[in-house]
């Protein structure tokens, strides 16, 4: 019996494209019936703000054998047999160790990367020209056991009040699950550990202001029911779900750009791969202009350096990257007071 194929048209600068789905029916998301087709289809239909928001951007695929509930990989480098218009970067790791990263120029790239079985795409903070210097500040407000998406929303928005006394514009989307990402554009002239300064120098600013609803705390059982900061997506090869990426969960929730008017009045749930076309030809991309004016991370700088002489230093890194300058013990608060 012949395998079900089926094919999909995308426009590119060099002319039409036509791209290969196979098991096009094959059910990413059970509990609403949607397919690897669909997805595909959805890639094509957000194209333009999908491309102008992950394109040209080292970025890792998260693929997956069968439905978004089963198994997954990550994988960084093209697999073999990736047509002529899929690209690589050579990036450097936290190890040290340089490797090729994926790169997306074209919107049949991402189409056949979903080809490829990805699901949710995670861009990097800079760019494949630069990608020693992030052109992108980060911030994830990520909520805790205990508090939910409208917890992040106050956060965010005084976050937003932070970024800008600090001379920075901001731009805020939907995680696409319980949380906001909040970006800032920034000229690339600070390589990933300067930026991560600049995030927890935010961070510990937007602590200082809601003590009660928002913290820095690394280990988990100092966070309490408030929101995360997590300044550790600053880091060099820490990616997040990109603007306008599916996400692997059962709504097939999209991380959706949005307006700063539109936070209070919209849940996580409004945006899925079903909703967010037609909403993109209603209203637009709200990111679209992101770049058109970046600012720099001097101001955050001098709030980390001023920090530091108020004696807040370094805070910890993942567990996996090496043991960095200034950083306090990789143990949890609870294990050291034991060992002690």
């Amino acid at each position: 019996m012949p395998k079900e194929v089926a094919s999909i048209t995308v426009n590119s600068a060099g002319g039409d494209r036509e791209l290969r789905i196979s098991s096009p029916g094959r059910v990413l998301w059970p509990q609403l019936g949607l397919t690897k087709l669909d997805l595909a289809r959805y890639i094509v239909d957000v194209g333009d703000a999908f491309l102008a928001a992950n394109g040209g951007r080292p970025v890792t695929l998260q693929r997956f054998g069968d439905t978004v509930d089963g198994d997954q990989f990550f994988s960084k480098n093209p697999p073999r047999g990736a047509p002529d218009f899929v690209r690589s970067v050579m990036v450097v790791y936290p190890s040290a160790r340089s490797h090729p990263q994926l790169v997306i120029d074209e919107v049949a790239a991402a189409v056949w990367a979903v080809q490829m079985n990805t699901v949710v795409f995670h861009p990097w903070a800079s760019r494949a020209g630069n990608p020693d210097n992030p052109d992108q500040l980060r911030i994830d407000l990520d909520p805790q056991p205990g508090t939910g998406f409208e917890d992040a929303i106050p956060a965010a928005q005084e976050l937003r009040s932070v970024l800008s006394e600090a001379g920075l514009d901001s731009f805020i989307k939907t995680s696409g699950n319980r949380g906001l990402h909040v970006f800032a554009p920034v000229e690339p002239s600070h390589e990933f550990l300067d930026v991560r300064h600049a995030v927890i120098a935010a961070a510990r600013e937007l602590e200082r202001r809601m003590p009660e609803k928002v913290t820095t705390a690394w280990w988990k059982e100092e966070r309490g029911t408030r929101i995360f900061v997590d300044f550790n997506q600053a880091n060099r090869d820490r990616t997040m779900a990109g603007a306008y990426s599916p996400r692997a969960l059962s709504g097939a929730t999209v991380s959706c750009p949005i307006g700063w008017d539109e936070l209070e009045h919209i849940s996580a749930q409004d945006f899925t791969i079903t909703t967010v076309p037609e909403r993109l030809k209603k209203t637009g991309d709200p990111w679209a202009d992101m770049h058109a004016t970046p600012g720099t991370i001097d101001g955050l700088l001098k709030w980390w350096e001023r920090d530091l002489a108020a004696g807040l230093g370094e805070l910890p890194f993942p567990p996996d990257f090496p043991k960095m300058p200034g950083e306090p013990m990789r143990v949890q608060p609870s294990r050291a007071r034991s060992k002690d």
